[in-house]
């Protein structure tokens, strides 16, 4: 669900109060909330600060990473990425993203329901479900990473390879209360080079439309805007080779509309979640 107008001016003008640190980020990572007058919006705040100097993604920032993926989910007409922005906060500029609210567990621990991205028994592979690996769990029994058969995954699948997605863990995964799926942490991704990390290896060798109806019209959407403004759009978070990169992908899934199968070298990112 898009932010209304008035929560959109919150994130971008509000006060940014801090209410905690998200513990579980390898970068500093805050859940804060943004104020103006009467609005609040609950989102997670990236200072650029606080970023961890990575070797194989050395220029620009995570934040600009993570900025340029939602512009690129906003012309893709597929609204995949929560309302992103850049602004100034407590720890100075960094990534403003909206929270994404997440139904409940109901605790019903007889018939428990898998995750979109989950871990199961080896020989229980749920019904509606795809396979991506096999491993051992901590007791040394066989398991499998699998996730749902799912349209509003099979999306998120072809933006990843879209956008070089070099971390899409199963964490990374949200169901909002709205019903939509949202896909977060995008800071490693759009190298110019196929870094390609993911969980959402279920529909490898597929064709692209058997995915999703809308997908190949979305690549061409997306390409259009490439070649107009979006660009332009991109140059201060991305390279001129890592905007070029992304046009070559797009130009090539519409050319050779299959899904992409697994390189040998780390191609799920560890952990998985």
């Amino acid at each position: 669900m898009s932010p209304t107008s008035d929560e959109r001016e919150a994130l971008h003008s509000g006060e940014l109060e801090i209410l905690g640190r998200i513990r579980s980020a390898s970068n500093a990572t805050f859940l804060c909330e943004a104020t103006l007058g009467e609005h609040r919006v609950h989102c997670v705040y990236k200072p650029v600060a606080g970023e961890q100097p990575l070797w194989d993604f050395p220029d620009g920032t995570l934040a600009g990473r993570e900025l340029a993926a939602h512009l690129i989910s906003v012309e893709s007409g597929w609204d995949l990425v929560p309302y992103t922005i850049i602004r100034d906060g407590p720890a100075g500029s960094g990534m403003v993203q909206r929270w994404i609210d997440q139904p409940q567990d109901d605790g019903d621990e007889a018939s428990p329901v898998p995750e979109l991205v989950d871990i199961v028994p080896a020989d229980h592979i749920p019904a509606g479900y795809l396979p991506v690996l096999q491993a051992y769990g901590n007791a040394g029994e066989p398991v499998a990473l699998v996730h749902a058969d799912d349209a509003r995954l099979r999306r998120l699948a072809v933006f990843d390879v879209v956008i070089n997605n070099a971390d899409r863990k199963g964490g990374h995964v949200l169901c909002g209360t709205d019903g939509h799926v949202y896909g977060v942490d995008h800071g490693v991704s759009l190298h110019s080079q196929d870094k390609l990390r993911t969980v959402l290896w279920g529909w490898a060798g597929r064709p692209v439309a058997d995915l999703d109806d809308d997908a190949l019209p979305a690549l061409s959407r997306l390409l259009t805007a490439l070649d107009g403004p979006l660009s332009a759009t991109l140059q201060p978070h991305l390279t001129a080779e890592e905007i070029a990169a992304l046009r070559r992908r797009v130009t090539d899934l519409l050319e050779h509309p299959v899904m992409p199968a697994p390189n040998r070298h780390r191609p799920i990112p560890w952990p998985a979640f």
